[in-house]
């Protein structure tokens, strides 16, 4: 990938950003934490890896994502408006009743959402069933499921995870992001996951690690997860909680709340300040 790619993904990242923040301040509610965080990894899958069509999202050959934790629609859904899905005007109903956006995916009503989630732990299942049913339809999409790392303490995950093993999906890739955070505090603290790799490893996944900021590394891990045969790939992707907004990283408190006006004027001024930025170069 050479500069100029990573500088588009750079500037969509950050405008994803911008009105996943706008979204949650209108609502003044929604999972703004973990949004920031998992944004370059949704950027990477969709400006630059997912094969869809957003005038075509019931594409039967489409790759699929479903984001398993689901809280963190603010970024899915405003990586669905900037690619073309609907307007970013939506995302002013946001929870809305007046709106179509509910706080978690919902595939019914939003164009793009390919499986509602939202009870953690579910979604990653959901993506098993769809790989599984690509490889008995013969098909060749790729089916990508976001998870997070908090997430991991479900044992429902596990299950999934040895099914697509057992079932040698490697149309399968999944994606932990890994920001350390959960709504409790420390996920080391709450309920330990680590070693992740190692856990993975022994139910015969494929595991890559990279920094989830890192376009470039996103990309080739993606790439690589597609050319590898046999086995269910998992990327690993090392993230800040908060990610993009100084008074927000690696902060717990931010998991699930929305910033205040005075809050929400500085995280724009900063957001807007690196789109800027990026505008220029």
């Amino acid at each position: 990938m050479d500069q100029k790619e990573q500088k588009a993904l750079a500037l969509n990242a950050a405008k994803l950003r911008a009105l996943a923040m706008d979204a949650v301040h209108t609502a003044a509610s929604g999972h703004i934490g973990g949004s920031l965080s998992v944004a370059d990894v949704l950027t990477v899958l969709y400006f630059h890896t997912m094969k869809v069509d957003p005038k075509n999202p019931k594409d039967p050959d489409r790759d699929r994502l479903v984001l398993s934790k689901g809280h963190t629609t603010p970024a899915l859904y405003s990586a669905l408006a900037l690619r073309g899905y609907f307007p970013t005007e939506e995302l002013k109903l946001f929870r809305s009743i007046k709106g179509h956006l509910s706080g978690h995916p919902d595939m019914v009503h939003v164009p793009g959402v390919d499986m509602s989630t939202g009870s953690l732990g579910q979604g990653i299942s959901a993506a098993v069933g769809m790989a599984l049913a690509g490889k008995v339809d013969g098909k060749d999409y790729r089916v990508y499921a976001v998870l997070g790392d908090g997430e991991i303490a479900e044992g429902q995950v596990w299950e999934a995870f040895m099914s697509a093993a057992k079932y040698h999906l490697d149309n399968l890739c999944a994606v932990v992001d890994v920001n350390g955070l959960q709504i409790d505090g420390k996920t080391a603290d709450v309920m330990p996951s680590e070693p992740l790799d190692k856990k993975f490893e022994a139910f015969n996944w494929n595991v890559l690690k990279v920094d989830g900021h890192d376009y470039a590394a996103l990309a080739a891990a993606f790439a690589s997860a597609a050319a590898h045969k046999g086995q269910p790939t998992v990327i690993l992707a090392k993230t800040v909680k908060g990610k993009g907004i100084s008074f927000m990283e690696d902060d717990a408190g931010w998991h699930g709340k929305a910033p205040n006006d005075e809050q929400y004027a500085q995280a724009k001024a900063e957001l807007d300040a690196k789109i800027a930025e990026l505008e220029v170069q």
